[in-house]
């Protein structure tokens, strides 16, 4: 169990004898977001928090259900509140069907879908009741806008939308989640102001598909500082880079549209990062997966964006061994990963998950053969990797502080930073040695110094 400031039975703004809740929280940011709006929902009633389960009342767990691995250590951290504990409640994406949850754990409190939050309040209340106060008691005005935030205090997830409208073979979260249903953009910038305003150095634009903001608004305009912005990817992206932090973009599937906000990393409006989901590169294996985008033209739009923006860095995910991959898809997969030079990429190994289509299509690659082709790909780009991290030394970047240690006897310290390139918890990291007065979300200049694999080594510029 994540232990967050956030998290505290030591509350001053709460009474002593407040009840205390306990939070799991599992899975993506996305989920994390759902579990911040949760807590600060409880804090405006009332309730206390805690990071351990001896000292709650009840135990909230927020699972994941994306992968029967992630079912599996959704199903195990529940045994281990209740084992604890004994007064669980579950929500979260495997809440949508609670029959493995009540199979295995039939004590629990209660079992809520994602996005649940009101429901998930409700049996709070029903089985933790509190005594409203509305001297004491804090209301923001609206736990989707402001509250609790699990993240440190300098960065933050910024959720724009809900839900998918792609149709993913070996993806249920439309099942789980619903169709794509975006915040009216005028909520998700004051949020965002909101969020700069406490303090926040570095905002996580995240959704389920970041790039398709707005559709099933049908791009509907909002009052915004006495004008009007559009309920569009690039509108938004261009409001949220006058905030003068660092925005960076997560989960943005490769529509032709995300073309346009290039220029706005170029100009240094958000940073040069774009997080895209691109899964497979063979035509065959896409067409299996039924993503969506025009992939083919994909390294073009590559080579595109870096000559207008030579600072990008691309992240990405993938799967090996999905249904009907051959070793020549395979082998295009890795040729290509050659012409593209992620910078970042993960691969995972194709799982079935119950109600995927893709359950269903022929061919499916033996274990073995998937963990041979994973081991192959993480070499491939380990290598890619490596060559752009020493391609960084003797370069000057600017860095985000996230930790810092004590100071030696002259007032200097170490810190742990990231530079626009690394995205927390999934990147790499860049380590200053010597660095005087530093605190987290400090940005400064770092003289990188020596490179490992995804992580610099410098100090102060």
């Amino acid at each position: 169990m994540k232990s967050t400031p956030a998290l505290s039975a030591k509350d001053p703004h709460a009474p002593a004898d407040s009840p205390v809740i306990g939070m799991v929280s599992l899975g993506c940011p996305k989920a994390l977001v759902d579990s911040e709006r949760i807590l600060t929902k409880l804090r405006a009633d009332g309730y206390r928090f805690t990071d351990t389960h001896e000292g709650a009342d009840l135990v909230i767990v927020n699972t994941c259900g994306f992968l029967d691995s992630a079912k599996a250590e959704s199903l195990h951290a529940i045994g281990e509140a209740m084992n604890a504990n004994g007064r669980v409640i579950v929500t979260g994406c495997m809440g949508a069907e609670p029959e493995q949850i009540e199979r295995e754990h039939p004590k629990v409190l209660a079992v809520t879908g994602p996005q649940q939050y009101e429901q998930v309040v409700k049996a709070v209340h029903t089985h933790q009741p509190i005594v409203h106060n509305p001297y004491i008691d804090l209301v923001p005005q609206s736990y989707e806008e402001a509250g609790i935030k699990l993240t440190p205090r300098h960065y933050a997830y910024l959720k724009i939308s809900e839900g998918c409208n792609n149709r993913c073979s070996f993806c249920i979260i439309p099942s789980l989640r619903g169709d794509l249903v975006s915040r009216p953009v005028h909520r998700v910038l004051y949020e965002a102001e909101q969020l700069a305003a406490s303090g926040v150095k570095e905002l996580l634009v995240i959704s389920q598909d970041t790039s398709a903001y707005g559709v099933d608004l049908k791009y509907a305009q909002s009052p915004w500082k006495g004008g009007k912005v559009a309920a569009k990817f690039y509108d938004l992206c261009e409001e949220l880079g006058k905030l003068g932090i660092w925005v960076r973009l997560h989960y943005v599937y490769p529509y032709p549209h995300v073309d346009s906000v290039i220029p706005l990393m170029a100009e240094g409006k958000i940073l040069p990062y774009l997080d895209i989901p691109f899964q497979h590169a063979s035509p065959s294996v896409l067409k299996a997966m039924r993503r969506p985008a025009a992939q083919e033209k994909t390294l073009e739009r590559i080579r595109r964006w870096r000559e207008i923006c030579p600072e990008l860095t691309i992240r990405s995910s993938f799967i090996v061994g999905f249904p009907g991959e051959t070793e020549e898809d395979f082998e295009f997969l890795l040729n290509w990963l050659d012409e593209a030079q992620i910078d970042r990429a993960g691969a995972f190994k194709y799982e079935p998950v119950k109600g995927a289509r893709s359950n269903d299509l022929e061919g499916h690659v033996p274990e073995e053969i998937k963990d041979i082709r994973w081991e192959r790909f993480m070499e491939k780009q380990q290598d890619i990797a490596a060559r752009a991290s020493q391609a960084k030394i003797g370069k000057t970047l600017e860095c985000i502080i996230d930790d810092v240690s004590e100071p030696d006897e002259n007032g200097l310290c170490g810190a742990d930073a990231r530079s626009k390139a690394d995205a927390p918890e999934i990147d790499g990291a860049v380590y200053i040695r010597d660095i005087a007065g530093a605190k987290p979300g400090d940005i400064v200049s770092v003289k990188i110094e020596d490179a490992e694999d995804y992580d610099l080594f410098g100090a102060p510029a």
